[in-house]
């Protein structure tokens, strides 16, 4: 449904509301009653740690496509621009976490982080104008919309054990919300908890079309950046302690 067809069903729901019966309103506590506890989802039950931003690190890497693929360079897009809580009660599978990724905090081609992928898909780029410009391309109002969306919303919907087993490995399926669209993806994950703190490892790969966008594309598509990417995640979260 396009913009106009979503923006008619806006006005069309507003419309029935008005006319519906209205919902009685809940009475207010009686004096010297306590107000109602605000409800917690399921998800977001447990033991809170908070995300620690300096200490957490997302790594994209992005690839070249296309008939003219050789004119242009694969892309390491990172940022330590994470926030957010992660959720841990007694039982690990019925975690939960509430993240954002701050979108104007991505960046393009670390010359540290390119160098670390000892790959020769990555060698050193030292081009500031292609870096600039891979990156204005990425925040535009045709890819993450950065002016419009500035986060990216990750929250979890459901934890499940992987299938080999091991301790600490699940995979979650969670809710990406990324430039106005709303995409259910499932990630394999592993998790160490301490005492005071819980680290979170990810390493998987995803499709910008699975998030609802379009990949980049210029002169006919001989010039695109490809559909699939290599996504890693570092979370480091510390217990919030009680007051």
């Amino acid at each position: 449904m396009g913009a106009p067809g979503v923006l008619g069903a806006i006005l069309l729901a507003g419309i029935l509301a008005g006319c519906a019966t209205p919902t009685p309103q809940s009475a207010p506590p009686a004096r010297g009653q306590a107000p109602a506890p605000r409800v917690v989802p399921a998800a977001l039950r447990g033991q809170p740690f908070t995300v620690v931003a300096d200490e957490s690190h997302l790594t994209i890497l992005v690839y070249r496509a296309g008939a003219l693929a050789a004119l242009e360079h694969n892309h390491v897009v990172s940022c330590r621009c994470l926030s957010g809580t992660v959720y841990v009660p007694r039982d690990p599978l019925r975690a939960g976490f509430d993240l954002r990724v701050v979108v104007a905090g991505l960046t393009v081609d670390d010359p540290v982080l390119r160098a670390a992928e000892h790959s020769r898909d990555f060698p050193p780029d030292g081009s500031s104008s292609a870096r600039q410009g891979t990156r204005h391309n990425m925040l535009s109002a045709a890819l993450l919309n950065a002016a419009a969306y500035p986060d990216i919303r990750l929250r979890s919907e459901r934890l499940r054990q992987a299938s080999d087993g091991r301790r600490g490995d699940l995979v979650a399926e969670l809710l990406v919300e990324a430039a106005g669209q709303s995409r259910s993806i499932a990630v394999p994950l592993h998790y160490d908890i301490g005492s005071d703190e819980i680290r979170v490892t990810a390493a998987f790969p995803l499709k910008q079309t699975e998030l609802g966008l379009t990949p980049f594309s210029a002169a006919g598509g001989a010039l695109k950046v490809r559909d699939g990417m290599t996504v890693r995640l570092s979370l480091l979260a510390r217990r919030v302690p009680h007051r």
